[in-house]
């Protein structure tokens, strides 16, 4: 796990795990027109598809499980592509179970865009969608490469979506660390404007309970 600022510009962190020369970027429609252009750049001596999926939870199906699988098969991808999940917990989960699934397991790399999925859905390697009769019922257990955490990514949240980042790294403090939660309580304004020393001490604390 590698947290920092401009983490999504550094193309030898992203490709040194990359397996081979075939790539399926999935993303969203919200995070593609913020962030794809860079990772292209960085993806550029490889051979790229990217899926835009629809953004929100409502589209964490079986549905958007199959329009990357068939993405996956039509353009011809073997067993040493690599996809990388760009975007929150949504992406993450989605594209990481295909990645468990297409031909028995392939490789993929996590680059979390929100608060909530660099704390929390892009670490432990919990990957899967919902049904129609439970949440997260569907899924395997497989383990990204790498995650790159680019706190800079973050100064494009909305509100409401950091403060849910920021309720989960206060969960761990209550959970497991009342040190952590002491700190957090000094130094939550600091975290609410994402200082960068802060929000990537924050981060790196959750990152260790969750693994």
């Amino acid at each position: 796990i590698y947290i920092g600022a401009g983490l999504l510009d550094d193309s030898a962190l992203i490709t040194d795990h990359i397996a081979g020369q075939q790539v399926l970027v999935v993303t969203n429609t919200t995070v593609a027109p913020l962030f794809l252009a860079r990772l292209k750049v960085v993806l550029q001596a490889f051979n790229v598809e990217v899926l835009e999926l629809p953004d929100g939870e409502q589209f964490k199906t079986l549905e958007s499980l199959d329009m990357v699988l068939t993405t996956l098969i039509r353009a011809g991808h073997n067993r040493g592509t690599t996809l990388i999940a760009l975007g929150g917990g949504v992406v993450g989960d989605t594209a990481g179970f295909a990645a468990a699934c297409y031909q028995r397991g392939v490789a993929f790399i996590q680059i979390p865009t929100t608060l909530l999925a660099q704390v929390d859905s892009s670490v432990g390697g919990k990957t899967g969608v919902n049904h129609p009769l439970g949440k997260n019922m569907i899924g395997a257990f497989h383990q990204p490469e790498v995650v790159i955490i680019d706190i800079d990514v973050l100064q494009t949240l909305p509100s409401r979506e950091l403060s849910a980042g920021i309720a989960e790294i206060i969960k761990y403090g209550l959970i497991n660390d009342t040190e952590f939660y002491s700190w957090l309580e000094s130094n939550i304004a600091s975290l609410m404007s994402l200082d960068a020393a802060i929000t990537s001490a924050a981060i790196l604390k959750s990152c260790q309970s969750k693994a």
